[in-house]
């Protein structure tokens, strides 16, 4: 079955890694599609329940302390109702993020060390009931290279590829083929080097330099970093559900210091600037003008 074969009730489905993400990666866009009557779904794969605390307010709080899984349930429960989507637990186990030189080993049974076809089947499932048009992830290196983050990308683009076939996933619901499959690029450079320079002609102090002189720093022998991988075919403009987007990301206590890098620039300052997440088109099976503006265009 095809996504032209229903009815015109539109359908976006987002896959992230853990109970935040969905708020710090396109979450404008979802609230904004929501507003206007599609149907949003958020599929979060794992249980965050490796998240260390990152809010200074939170250290002392008894529940993440005894149970972070648990808080962490509840915290993507009342960003989904700020950004008013539905959200699915895929229900897997946060692989946490290595450190140390050497990195350790992943800890035994967490998502990230599941085989692609188990790490898989709940997405399909989920892809055949909900039915959605377009599904968002993240590109290869996951956004930023946490294991659960690239083990996102790979289920996302499996049951894009995966849903529509009769032979795959037998079993566990009827076909559905998307039509659309966007990579997120909620960290563009080009929309940090946009504020950045905004807020040095208005004589305010940038929070982007430092990553930005990363972005661009040379090595030994002089050559630049080489270009993104993907470069953006699809804004949304949504800079009106900044402020959604803020509350959402504030929902998260454990993970979001509300005075730290997420707010270090306001809402409106950000909208004046920039006012649109932007996405690649990765797979399309309808046709559609870019640049676009719409992540249905060819399907309305």
């Amino acid at each position: 079955m095809t996504a032209s074969s229903t009815s015109e009730q539109l359908r976006l489905l987002a896959v992230h890694a853990h109970p935040d993400d969905e708020s710090s990666k396109g979450a404008a866009t979802m609230a904004m599609y929501a507003a206007n009557g599609v149907e949003v779904m958020v599929a979060t794969c794992t249980d965050g329940s490796r998240g260390d605390i990152q809010n200074p307010a939170m250290e002392d709080a008894p529940h993440p302390k005894r149970d972070m899984a648990g808080a962490r349930r509840l915290e993507m429960a009342n960003a989904a109702a700020v950004l008013g989507i539905r959200q699915r637990w895929l229900g897997f186990v946060d692989s946490g993020l290595p450190e140390g030189d050497p990195l350790p080993a992943l800890p035994p049974g967490c998502f990230a060390l599941q085989p692609l076809e188990r790490a898989t089947a709940p997405l399909v499932r989920l892809v055949r009931d909900f039915k959605p048009q377009v599904i968002i992830s993240y590109d290869e290196n996951g956004g930023y290279p946490h294991p659960d983050h690239i083990m996102a990308h790979k289920v996302a683009v499996e049951a894009f590829e995966a849903a529509g076939d009769p032979a795959r996933y037998p079993g566990i619901g009827e076909p559905w083929q998307p039509s659309k499959l966007y990579y997120d690029r909620a960290f563009s450079p080009e929309r940090f080097r946009a504020l950045h320079f905004a807020l040095e002609e208005a004589g305010l102090q940038s929070p982007y330099a430092e990553r930005l002189a990363a972005w661009l720093e040379a090595d030994a022998e002089g050559h630049t970093p080489p270009a993104a991988a993907h470069q953006t075919t699809t804004q949304i403009d949504c800079g009106d559900f900044f402020g959604k987007r803020d509350e959402a990301l504030k929902t998260h206590k454990t993970q979001i210091d509300p005075v730290g890098f997420f707010f270090a620039v306001s809402s409106d300052f950000q909208r004046t600037v920039w006012p649109w997440e932007d996405y690649t088109l990765i797979q399309s099976k309808v046709e559609s003008e870019l640049p676009e503006k719409d992540l249905f265009a060819g399907i309305r």
